[in-house]
């Protein structure tokens, strides 16, 4: 990987890097956005390796801040499914180009738009705590978080569903993506071998940006309410879901 990018090259990373800073400190939904900038100067799967370890720190930052606000009976829930899912990704992942992982995203951006109409029309207001669902959300939130980066959007979705307040919301996910994403990491220096020195030097040179997002981030959400919150998420993933799909 080389370090000469073009000037809107370099604004898409460092936007990119903001952009994760802000979604990992509350603002569920706009990391669709990281993807679609870290995807076009990169490409789909290597970008993922440039990624991954800008979200383990901003993960880390957000337990800190919202460690007292977490629900472990969701994350136990979760993370049996993910760990499956992020391992059948590493499988499938590993035997692929790069025109068939852009096609399997795209599924999964679909995949995405469906089960939104789903949550907002359902009736049924017991299915979020069946364990089918929690099963089904966390194989999806693992395979996806492993091809692209991408399990925000279904995380979302399951978090919408159970109707947690905000901080929970956001503890909880933060606790969810430090675990797996940690979890990812050895698949994706010596499986996919997306993550290595030149990545990892790269990185540090996104980390202010990464802060300053954060902080920004923080600040946000701050200032949104609950009620507010829950349709921000919302429409955010909507959209960031389409523009994906739509690039």
């Amino acid at each position: 990987m080389s370090f000469y990018f073009t000037v809107l090259q370099w604004s898409f990373v460092l936007i990119a890097s903001f952009i994760i800073g802000v979604s990992k400190a509350g603002i569920k939904g706009i990391d669709m956005l990281n993807v679609l900038l870290m995807a076009v100067v990169f490409g789909g799967k290597a970008s993922t390796g440039v990624v991954l370890p800008l979200l383990c720190i901003a993960d880390i930052m957000a337990v800190i801040v919202y460690k007292r606000h977490v629900e472990w009976q969701y994350f136990k829930k979760l993370m049996p499914a993910m760990v499956v899912g992020v391992l059948l990704a590493v499988w499938v992942g590993n035997g692929i180009d790069e025109a068939m992982f852009k096609k399997i995203i795209s599924v999964i951006i679909v995949l995405t738009i469906v089960l939104m109409l789903f949550l907002e029309n359902t009736k049924d207001a017991h299915f979020p705590s069946k364990y089918w669902f929690s099963g089904t959300m966390g194989l999806i939130s693992g395979f996806t978080t492993m091809m692209g980066n991408l399990a925000g959007a279904f995380s979302n979705i399951y978090f919408l569903a159970l109707k947690l307040d905000k901080k929970t919301f956001i503890g909880t996910a933060a606790w969810v993506f430090l675990v797996i994403n940690l979890f990812k990491v050895p698949f994706q220096v010596f499986v996919w071998e997306t993550i290595n020195t030149q990545t990892f030097l790269l990185d540090i040179v996104l980390l202010p940006a990464l802060f300053l997002g954060f902080y920004v981030g923080l600040k946000l959400v701050g200032r949104i309410n609950e009620k507010l919150f829950r349709k921000l998420v919302m429409i955010i993933t909507f959209l960031g879901a389409l523009l994906i799909l739509f690039r």
